[in-house]
């Protein structure tokens, strides 16, 4: 058995995000004005989804998340979903293969629904994550703006300040 024959029939059920040049923008501007321009794809206002992506990336869940910006988890995970956060989707891979076939028109969702097990919130936030897109631009724009990358000269210069003689 070859290499050929092992691969034959293999293919890829998911994109690989393209992250290109690694940037950071050292502008002041506050995350929430920064996600103003991505408010009519958001399903919450700037300034929840900047709080919630504080919050998430700073290691809280997604429940502690919802809970500081006041707004209901599911609907903090579809938010954080399209700011471009990973894993927010609450199905297996098998389960996903089965709300594919949903998607599809392979399977009625009565079945969809039995077959993966879920409730029917578990399954609408499935269903999003499955159909909705991270929003072009959020992403780098939470990254930019969370990105505690200094400028490693003017840390270095801080640090031995006391060192230096006056000039």
């Amino acid at each position: 058995m070859g290499l050929a024959d092992i691969a034959a029939g293999v293919r890829t059920t998911t994109r690989q995000r393209e992250r290109g040049v690694a940037s950071v923008d050292r502008t002041a501007e506050s995350l929430a004005s920064r996600l103003a321009a991505f408010e009519d794809d958001l399903p919450v206002s700037a300034e929840a989804a900047a709080t919630m992506a504080e919050a998430y990336a700073g290691g809280a869940s997604v429940g502690d998340a919802a809970d500081e910006a006041g707004v209901a988890p599911t609907t903090a995970a579809k938010a954080l979903h399209r700011l471009g956060f990973a894993g927010l989707s609450p199905f297996s891979p098998l389960q996903r293969e089965i709300l594919e076939d949903w998607l599809a028109a392979e399977c009625s969702r009565a079945d969809a629904l039995e077959l993966t097990g879920a409730g029917e919130r578990e399954f609408a936030l499935a269903a999003f994550v499955a159909t909705h897109e991270p929003v072009d631009g959020a992403a780098e724009a939470v990254e930019s703006a969370l990105s505690n990358a200094g400028d490693a000269m003017v840390e270095k210069r801080d640090a031995l300040a006391a060192t230096l003689p006056d000039a």
